[in-house]
Protein backbone atom coordinates (compact mmCIF):
# COMPACT_ATOMS: atom_id res chain seq x y z
CA UNK A 1 0.00 0.00 0.00
CA UNK A 2 1.43 3.67 -1.04
CA UNK A 3 -0.22 6.02 1.03
CA UNK A 4 -0.83 5.95 4.87
CA UNK A 5 -3.52 8.45 4.67
CA UNK A 6 -7.05 9.03 5.25
CA UNK A 7 -7.92 5.84 2.15
CA UNK A 8 -4.96 3.91 2.40
CA UNK A 9 -4.82 3.35 6.54
CA UNK A 10 -8.85 2.67 6.03
CA UNK A 11 -8.01 0.21 3.33
CA UNK A 12 -5.25 -1.66 5.39
CA UNK A 13 -7.41 -1.86 8.39
CA UNK A 14 -9.96 -3.68 6.10
CA UNK A 15 -7.40 -6.26 3.91
CA UNK A 16 -5.81 -6.87 7.36
CA UNK A 17 -9.01 -8.00 9.10
CA UNK A 18 -9.49 -10.15 5.97
CA UNK A 19 -6.22 -11.63 7.16
CA UNK A 20 -3.85 -10.16 4.08
CA UNK A 21 -0.07 -9.17 5.09
CA UNK A 22 -0.39 -5.30 4.51
CA UNK A 23 2.86 -3.10 3.91
CA UNK A 24 1.87 0.69 4.22
CA UNK A 25 4.50 3.25 2.88
CA UNK A 26 4.21 6.92 3.75
CA UNK A 27 6.16 9.57 2.68
CA UNK A 28 5.72 11.34 5.77
CA UNK A 29 6.95 11.10 9.11
CA UNK A 30 4.46 9.23 11.49
CA UNK A 31 2.21 11.34 12.87
CA UNK A 32 1.59 9.79 15.98
CA UNK A 33 4.99 10.51 17.14
CA UNK A 34 5.96 14.12 14.97
CA UNK A 35 2.28 15.18 15.21
CA UNK A 36 -0.22 15.67 11.98
CA UNK A 37 1.35 17.36 9.09
CA UNK A 38 -1.37 18.10 7.32
CA UNK A 39 -0.95 21.27 4.30
CA UNK A 40 -4.84 20.79 3.48
CA UNK A 41 -7.94 21.38 5.14
CA UNK A 42 -8.44 20.48 9.06
CA UNK A 43 -12.32 19.95 8.86
CA UNK A 44 -13.87 16.81 7.04
CA UNK A 45 -17.72 16.21 6.49
CA UNK A 46 -18.51 12.92 7.04
CA UNK A 47 -21.55 11.68 6.20
CA UNK A 48 -23.34 8.47 5.67
CA UNK A 49 -21.08 6.76 2.97
CA UNK A 50 -18.37 7.22 5.41
CA UNK A 51 -20.33 6.05 8.11
CA UNK A 52 -20.98 3.29 6.58
CA UNK A 53 -17.02 2.02 5.73
CA UNK A 54 -15.95 3.25 9.07
CA UNK A 55 -18.37 0.81 10.78
CA UNK A 56 -17.14 -2.30 8.26
CA UNK A 57 -13.87 -1.52 9.72
CA UNK A 58 -15.53 -1.56 13.30
CA UNK A 59 -14.51 2.50 13.66
CA UNK A 60 -17.92 4.57 13.36
CA UNK A 61 -18.86 4.69 17.13
CA UNK A 62 -15.32 5.74 17.94
CA UNK A 63 -14.77 8.33 15.58
CA UNK A 64 -18.68 9.79 15.75
CA UNK A 65 -17.95 10.29 19.55
CA UNK A 66 -15.21 13.03 18.13
CA UNK A 67 -17.74 14.52 15.96
CA UNK A 68 -19.89 17.66 15.67
CA UNK A 69 -23.12 16.90 13.47
CA UNK A 70 -24.23 19.77 11.38
CA UNK A 71 -28.18 19.84 10.34
CA UNK A 72 -28.09 22.62 8.01
CA UNK A 73 -26.10 25.78 6.35
CA UNK A 74 -26.10 29.13 7.53
CA UNK A 75 -26.06 32.07 5.83
CA UNK A 76 -24.74 35.18 6.47
CA UNK A 77 -25.78 38.25 4.55
CA UNK A 78 -22.92 41.44 3.69
CA UNK A 79 -25.94 43.26 6.04
CA UNK A 80 -25.01 40.15 9.21
CA UNK A 81 -28.46 39.14 8.48
CA UNK A 82 -28.69 35.05 9.43
CA UNK A 83 -30.32 32.61 7.15
CA UNK A 84 -30.63 28.92 8.49
CA UNK A 85 -31.19 26.18 5.77
CA UNK A 86 -32.32 22.57 7.00
CA UNK A 87 -30.03 19.85 4.92
CA UNK A 88 -33.47 17.55 5.02
CA UNK A 89 -36.70 17.53 6.15
CA UNK A 90 -35.66 14.95 8.38
CA UNK A 91 -34.95 15.79 11.54
CA UNK A 92 -32.38 13.29 12.28
CA UNK A 93 -30.42 13.88 9.06
CA UNK A 94 -27.07 15.49 9.48
CA UNK A 95 -23.11 15.59 8.20
CA UNK A 96 -20.48 15.30 10.98
CA UNK A 97 -17.59 17.98 11.62
CA UNK A 98 -14.35 15.64 11.98
CA UNK A 99 -10.93 16.83 12.11
CA UNK A 100 -9.05 15.35 9.17
CA UNK A 101 -5.70 14.95 11.45
CA UNK A 102 -7.43 13.26 14.37
CA UNK A 103 -9.50 10.94 11.92
CA UNK A 104 -5.92 9.77 10.40
CA UNK A 105 -4.39 9.02 13.95
CA UNK A 106 -7.56 6.92 15.35
CA UNK A 107 -7.38 4.74 11.51
CA UNK A 108 -3.48 4.71 11.87
CA UNK A 109 -3.68 3.47 15.65
CA UNK A 110 -6.27 0.51 14.26
CA UNK A 111 -4.44 -0.10 12.27
CA UNK A 112 -0.95 -0.51 14.33
CA UNK A 113 -3.04 -2.85 16.22
CA UNK A 114 -3.61 -5.43 13.31
CA UNK A 115 -0.56 -8.28 13.67
CA UNK A 116 -0.45 -8.75 10.37
CA UNK A 117 -0.26 -4.66 9.20
CA UNK A 118 2.97 -3.03 8.69
CA UNK A 119 3.36 0.55 8.74
CA UNK A 120 6.54 2.33 7.06
CA UNK A 121 7.24 6.26 7.04
CA UNK A 122 9.51 8.68 5.74
CA UNK A 123 9.18 5.90 2.62
CA UNK A 124 8.58 7.63 -0.25
CA UNK A 125 7.90 5.99 -4.08
CA UNK A 126 10.62 6.32 -6.20
CA UNK A 127 9.93 3.40 -9.06
CA UNK A 128 7.63 1.10 -9.94
CA UNK A 129 8.08 -2.51 -11.03
CA UNK A 130 5.02 -3.23 -13.22
CA UNK A 131 6.37 -6.39 -13.92
CA UNK A 132 7.30 -8.24 -10.28
CA UNK A 133 5.36 -6.36 -9.01
CA UNK A 134 7.71 -4.52 -6.44
CA UNK A 135 8.56 -1.02 -5.96
CA UNK A 136 11.49 1.33 -4.53
CA UNK A 137 11.22 3.58 -1.63
CA UNK A 138 14.03 6.17 -0.77
CA UNK A 139 13.89 6.28 3.03
CA UNK A 140 14.06 10.32 3.84
CA UNK A 141 15.23 10.02 7.49
CA UNK A 142 18.70 8.08 6.21
CA UNK A 143 18.62 8.66 2.50
CA UNK A 144 18.97 4.77 1.73
CA UNK A 145 16.67 2.76 -0.85
CA UNK A 146 14.68 -0.02 -0.28
CA UNK A 147 12.64 -2.04 -2.76
CA UNK A 148 10.04 -3.78 -1.09
CA UNK A 149 8.13 -6.95 -3.21
CA UNK A 150 4.71 -7.41 -3.35
CA UNK A 151 1.90 -9.39 -5.28
CA UNK A 152 -0.05 -6.42 -5.78
CA UNK A 153 0.38 -2.55 -5.07
CA UNK A 154 -2.19 -0.45 -4.23
CA UNK A 155 -1.98 3.51 -4.86
CA UNK A 156 -3.38 5.61 -2.01
CA UNK A 157 -1.56 8.36 -2.37
CA UNK A 158 -3.04 11.52 -3.39
CA UNK A 159 -3.96 13.46 -6.27
CA UNK A 160 -0.08 14.06 -7.07
CA UNK A 161 -0.07 10.21 -6.42
CA UNK A 162 3.09 8.24 -7.52
CA UNK A 163 1.68 5.28 -8.37
CA UNK A 164 -0.19 6.94 -11.27
CA UNK A 165 2.80 9.05 -12.30
CA UNK A 166 4.50 5.24 -13.09
CA UNK A 167 1.20 4.68 -14.19
CA UNK A 168 1.15 7.14 -16.70
CA UNK A 169 3.92 5.67 -18.98
CA UNK A 170 1.73 3.00 -19.22
CA UNK A 171 0.42 2.42 -22.81
CA UNK A 172 -2.58 4.13 -23.91
CA UNK A 173 -3.26 5.23 -19.98
CA UNK A 174 -6.23 8.51 -19.96
CA UNK A 175 -5.39 11.32 -17.56
CA UNK A 176 -6.58 14.85 -17.18
CA UNK A 177 -6.22 17.44 -14.44
CA UNK A 178 -8.17 20.29 -14.37
CA UNK A 179 -7.84 23.32 -11.87
CA UNK A 180 -10.58 25.79 -10.76
CA UNK A 181 -9.87 29.72 -10.75
CA UNK A 182 -10.24 29.49 -7.59
CA UNK A 183 -8.01 28.61 -4.20
CA UNK A 184 -8.59 28.10 -0.78
CA UNK A 185 -6.66 29.89 2.63
CA UNK A 186 -7.98 28.89 5.86
CA UNK A 187 -8.62 31.17 8.92
CA UNK A 188 -9.39 30.34 12.73
CA UNK A 189 -12.76 31.78 14.56
CA UNK A 190 -11.65 31.25 18.35
CA UNK A 191 -14.21 30.49 21.00
CA UNK A 192 -15.56 33.48 23.48
CA UNK A 193 -14.24 35.07 26.90
CA UNK A 194 -16.45 32.32 28.09
CA UNK A 195 -14.76 29.55 26.49
CA UNK A 196 -17.98 28.65 24.34
CA UNK A 197 -18.98 28.69 20.27
CA UNK A 198 -18.57 32.04 18.96
CA UNK A 199 -21.63 31.07 16.33
CA UNK A 200 -23.56 28.19 16.20
CA UNK A 201 -21.79 24.52 16.11
CA UNK A 202 -24.36 22.71 14.51
CA UNK A 203 -24.74 24.40 11.12
CA UNK A 204 -22.02 24.74 8.49
CA UNK A 205 -21.73 28.76 8.15
CA UNK A 206 -21.70 29.84 4.58
CA UNK A 207 -20.59 33.83 3.40
CA UNK A 208 -21.40 33.48 0.04
CA UNK A 209 -20.29 36.77 -2.10
CA UNK A 210 -21.21 35.53 -5.91
CA UNK A 211 -17.62 34.96 -7.40
CA UNK A 212 -16.43 33.69 -3.75
CA UNK A 213 -17.34 32.70 -0.28
CA UNK A 214 -15.77 32.12 3.26
CA UNK A 215 -16.99 28.43 5.00
CA UNK A 216 -16.93 27.54 8.98
CA UNK A 217 -16.99 24.23 10.15
CA UNK A 218 -16.51 23.39 14.45
CA UNK A 219 -14.11 21.45 16.13
CA UNK A 220 -14.06 19.89 19.38
CA UNK A 221 -11.86 22.50 20.62
CA UNK A 222 -14.73 25.16 20.45
CA UNK A 223 -13.08 26.50 17.25
CA UNK A 224 -14.35 26.90 14.11
CA UNK A 225 -11.99 26.45 11.03
CA UNK A 226 -12.76 28.89 8.05
CA UNK A 227 -11.73 28.37 4.60
CA UNK A 228 -11.95 31.11 1.78
CA UNK A 229 -12.79 29.86 -1.58
CA UNK A 230 -11.60 33.05 -3.76
CA UNK A 231 -10.42 33.51 -7.31
CA UNK A 232 -6.82 33.75 -7.75
CA UNK A 233 -7.24 37.08 -9.56
CA UNK A 234 -9.76 40.15 -9.89
CA UNK A 235 -11.16 42.48 -7.08
CA UNK A 236 -12.64 40.11 -5.10
CA UNK A 237 -9.69 37.82 -5.28
CA UNK A 238 -6.64 37.01 -3.42
CA UNK A 239 -4.58 38.89 -5.29
CA UNK A 240 -7.21 42.21 -4.20
CA UNK A 241 -5.11 42.09 -1.46
CA UNK A 242 -1.20 43.60 -1.58
CA UNK A 243 -0.49 43.67 1.52
CA UNK A 244 -1.25 43.35 5.45
CA UNK A 245 -3.25 46.56 5.95
CA UNK A 246 -5.25 45.60 2.77
CA UNK A 247 -6.66 42.80 4.83
CA UNK A 248 -8.71 44.05 7.59
CA UNK A 249 -10.69 46.62 5.25
CA UNK A 250 -11.24 44.20 2.93
CA UNK A 251 -13.16 41.57 5.42
CA UNK A 252 -14.90 44.65 6.85
CA UNK A 253 -16.10 45.44 3.62
CA UNK A 254 -17.48 41.46 2.84
CA UNK A 255 -17.79 40.14 5.84
CA UNK A 256 -18.52 42.33 8.50
CA UNK A 257 -20.18 40.10 10.76
CA UNK A 258 -16.88 37.70 11.24
CA UNK A 259 -14.34 40.32 11.97
CA UNK A 260 -14.98 40.92 15.59
CA UNK A 261 -14.82 36.92 16.07
CA UNK A 262 -11.60 36.67 14.31
CA UNK A 263 -8.83 38.41 16.75
CA UNK A 264 -6.03 36.85 14.53
CA UNK A 265 -7.53 37.12 11.30
CA UNK A 266 -4.33 39.26 9.81
CA UNK A 267 -2.21 37.04 11.66
CA UNK A 268 -4.05 33.60 10.09
CA UNK A 269 -4.23 35.44 6.49
CA UNK A 270 -0.88 36.44 6.45
CA UNK A 271 0.45 33.44 7.65
CA UNK A 272 -1.57 30.50 6.33
CA UNK A 273 -0.99 29.16 2.13
CA UNK A 274 -3.20 29.30 -0.62
CA UNK A 275 -4.60 25.67 -1.44
CA UNK A 276 -5.04 24.77 -5.09
CA UNK A 277 -8.37 23.20 -5.99
CA UNK A 278 -7.96 20.30 -8.47
CA UNK A 279 -10.33 17.52 -10.37
CA UNK A 280 -8.19 14.52 -11.29
CA UNK A 281 -9.66 12.19 -13.62
CA UNK A 282 -7.60 9.17 -15.32
CA UNK A 283 -8.04 5.50 -17.00
CA UNK A 284 -7.68 2.60 -16.39
CA UNK A 285 -7.37 2.46 -12.27
CA UNK A 286 -5.33 -0.83 -12.87
CA UNK A 287 -2.85 -2.62 -14.49
CA UNK A 288 -3.61 -6.35 -14.84
CA UNK A 289 -3.86 -7.46 -11.36
CA UNK A 290 -0.35 -6.04 -10.32
CA UNK A 291 -1.39 -2.46 -9.64
CA UNK A 292 -4.53 -0.48 -8.79
CA UNK A 293 -5.64 3.12 -7.29
CA UNK A 294 -7.93 4.45 -5.12
CA UNK A 295 -9.39 7.48 -3.67
CA UNK A 296 -7.74 11.11 -5.11
CA UNK A 297 -4.89 8.92 -6.50
CA UNK A 298 -7.60 8.17 -9.21
CA UNK A 299 -10.40 10.72 -9.10
CA UNK A 300 -9.42 13.95 -7.23
CA UNK A 301 -12.61 16.35 -6.62
CA UNK A 302 -13.13 19.90 -5.38
CA UNK A 303 -14.41 19.72 -1.67
CA UNK A 304 -18.16 21.29 -2.27
CA UNK A 305 -20.24 18.70 -1.67
CA UNK A 306 -17.87 17.62 1.19
CA UNK A 307 -17.75 13.79 -0.67
CA UNK A 308 -13.99 13.44 -0.80
CA UNK A 309 -13.11 11.25 1.92
CA UNK A 310 -16.66 9.84 1.84
CA UNK A 311 -15.99 8.59 -2.02
CA UNK A 312 -12.52 7.07 -0.95
CA UNK A 313 -13.71 5.62 1.81
CA UNK A 314 -16.48 3.86 -0.48
CA UNK A 315 -13.15 2.83 -3.05
CA UNK A 316 -12.00 1.17 -0.03
CA UNK A 317 -15.11 -0.85 1.08
CA UNK A 318 -15.53 -1.81 -2.32
CA UNK A 319 -11.81 -2.73 -3.22
CA UNK A 320 -11.57 -4.75 0.35
CA UNK A 321 -15.24 -6.79 -1.17
CA UNK A 322 -13.74 -7.29 -4.56
CA UNK A 323 -10.30 -8.75 -3.31
CA UNK A 324 -12.35 -10.92 -0.56
CA UNK A 325 -14.86 -12.11 -3.18
CA UNK A 326 -12.24 -12.79 -5.96
CA UNK A 327 -9.49 -14.62 -4.03
CA UNK A 328 -6.40 -14.77 -5.83
CA UNK A 329 -7.89 -13.63 -8.80
CA UNK A 330 -6.47 -9.95 -8.58
CA UNK A 331 -6.96 -9.10 -12.66
CA UNK A 332 -10.79 -9.83 -12.00
CA UNK A 333 -11.51 -8.12 -8.47
CA UNK A 334 -9.56 -4.63 -9.34
CA UNK A 335 -11.16 -5.05 -13.07
CA UNK A 336 -14.80 -5.30 -11.26
CA UNK A 337 -13.71 -2.44 -8.85
CA UNK A 338 -13.06 -0.06 -11.32
CA UNK A 339 -16.18 -0.72 -12.96
CA UNK A 340 -17.88 -0.17 -10.27
CA UNK A 341 -16.69 2.76 -8.94
CA UNK A 342 -15.09 5.17 -12.21
CA UNK A 343 -18.60 6.32 -13.10
CA UNK A 344 -19.84 6.90 -9.34
CA UNK A 345 -16.45 8.66 -9.02
CA UNK A 346 -17.04 10.94 -12.70
CA UNK A 347 -20.38 11.57 -11.05
CA UNK A 348 -19.85 13.49 -8.03
CA UNK A 349 -16.84 14.96 -9.17
CA UNK A 350 -19.20 16.77 -11.45
CA UNK A 351 -21.52 17.22 -9.10
CA UNK A 352 -19.40 19.12 -6.62
CA UNK A 353 -18.20 21.07 -9.54
CA UNK A 354 -21.96 21.96 -10.04
CA UNK A 355 -22.56 22.32 -6.07
CA UNK A 356 -19.23 25.33 -6.20
CA UNK A 357 -21.59 27.32 -7.61
CA UNK A 358 -24.74 26.63 -6.27
CA UNK A 359 -23.17 27.71 -2.52
CA UNK A 360 -21.03 30.46 -4.19
CA UNK A 361 -23.56 32.26 -6.04
CA UNK A 362 -27.14 30.51 -5.26
CA UNK A 363 -27.48 29.77 -1.71
CA UNK A 364 -28.15 33.46 -0.49
CA UNK A 365 -31.13 33.81 -3.18
CA UNK A 366 -34.60 33.89 -2.68
CA UNK A 367 -35.72 31.77 -5.61
CA UNK A 368 -33.00 29.35 -4.15
CA UNK A 369 -34.69 29.51 -0.51
CA UNK A 370 -38.03 28.53 -2.17
CA UNK A 371 -36.53 26.06 -4.42
CA UNK A 372 -35.59 24.49 -1.33
CA UNK A 373 -38.61 24.70 1.02
CA UNK A 374 -40.39 23.22 -2.34
CA UNK A 375 -37.94 20.65 -2.25
CA UNK A 376 -38.42 19.34 1.35
CA UNK A 377 -41.78 19.77 1.56
CA UNK A 378 -42.35 17.52 -1.78
CA UNK A 379 -40.00 15.28 0.35
CA UNK A 380 -41.97 15.56 3.39
CA UNK A 381 -45.26 14.82 2.31
CA UNK A 382 -44.20 11.94 -0.62
CA UNK A 383 -41.05 10.52 0.91
CA UNK A 384 -41.37 7.79 -1.15
CA UNK A 385 -41.37 9.61 -4.30
CA UNK A 386 -39.18 11.95 -4.07
CA UNK A 387 -35.76 12.81 -2.47
CA UNK A 388 -33.65 15.75 -3.06
CA UNK A 389 -30.53 15.23 -4.18
CA UNK A 390 -28.53 16.48 -1.78
CA UNK A 391 -30.23 13.80 0.42
CA UNK A 392 -29.56 10.81 -1.75
CA UNK A 393 -25.86 12.22 -1.81
CA UNK A 394 -25.32 12.86 2.03
CA UNK A 395 -27.84 10.55 3.78
CA UNK A 396 -27.79 7.21 1.71
CA UNK A 397 -25.41 4.76 0.00
CA UNK A 398 -27.01 5.11 -3.27
CA UNK A 399 -24.38 4.66 -6.00
CA UNK A 400 -23.68 8.50 -6.91
CA UNK A 401 -24.20 8.00 -10.79
CA UNK A 402 -27.75 6.56 -9.76
CA UNK A 403 -28.38 9.26 -7.59
CA UNK A 404 -27.78 11.72 -9.79
CA UNK A 405 -29.87 9.68 -12.91
CA UNK A 406 -32.95 9.68 -9.92
CA UNK A 407 -32.46 13.40 -9.78
CA UNK A 408 -32.84 14.32 -12.66
CA UNK A 409 -35.83 12.02 -13.61
CA UNK A 410 -37.15 13.85 -10.39
CA UNK A 411 -37.02 17.03 -11.64
CA UNK A 412 -38.69 16.27 -14.87
CA UNK A 413 -41.68 14.51 -13.43
CA UNK A 414 -41.61 18.15 -10.99
CA UNK A 415 -41.44 20.63 -14.02
CA UNK A 416 -44.02 18.54 -16.03
CA UNK A 417 -46.31 18.35 -13.06
CA UNK A 418 -45.94 22.26 -12.09
CA UNK A 419 -46.46 22.94 -15.86
CA UNK A 420 -49.51 20.54 -16.60
CA UNK A 421 -50.55 22.25 -12.88
CA UNK A 422 -50.02 25.75 -14.61
CA UNK A 423 -52.07 24.62 -17.88
CA UNK A 424 -54.48 23.58 -15.55
CA UNK A 425 -54.95 26.51 -14.00
CA UNK A 426 -54.84 28.81 -17.28
CA UNK A 427 -58.33 26.79 -18.57
CA UNK A 428 -60.38 27.24 -15.29
CA UNK A 429 -59.25 31.20 -15.47
CA UNK A 430 -60.21 30.75 -19.41
CA UNK A 431 -63.49 29.32 -18.39
CA UNK A 432 -64.36 31.60 -15.22
CA UNK A 433 -63.76 34.88 -17.43
CA UNK A 434 -65.85 33.29 -20.31
CA UNK A 435 -68.71 32.61 -17.85
CA UNK A 436 -68.39 35.96 -16.38
CA UNK A 437 -68.54 37.74 -19.66
CA UNK A 438 -71.52 35.43 -20.85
Amino acid sequence: MVGAGLAGSLLAILLGKQGHEVIVCERRPDPRGKGFIGGRSINLALSARGINALAAAGLAERVLEDAIPMRGRMMHSTEGRLNYQRYSSDPNDHINSVSRGGLNLTLLDAAAELPNVRLLFNRRCTELDMNAPGAVFLDDSTGESERIEADAILGADGAYSAVRLEMQKTDRFNFSQSYLEHGYKELMIPPTAAGEFAIDPNALHIWPRGGSMMIALPNRDKTFTCTLFWPYEGEHGFSAIRGEGDIKPFFEKHYPDAVPLMPTLVEDYTRNPIGSLVTVRCAPWRLDGRVAILGDAAHAIVPFYGQGMNCAFEDCVALAERIESRGADREAAFAEFEAERKPNADAIADMALDNFIEMRDKVGSRVFLVKKKFEHALHRIFPRLYTPLYNYISFTLVPYAEARARAQRQTLIVRLCLGALGLLALVILVAIARSLAS
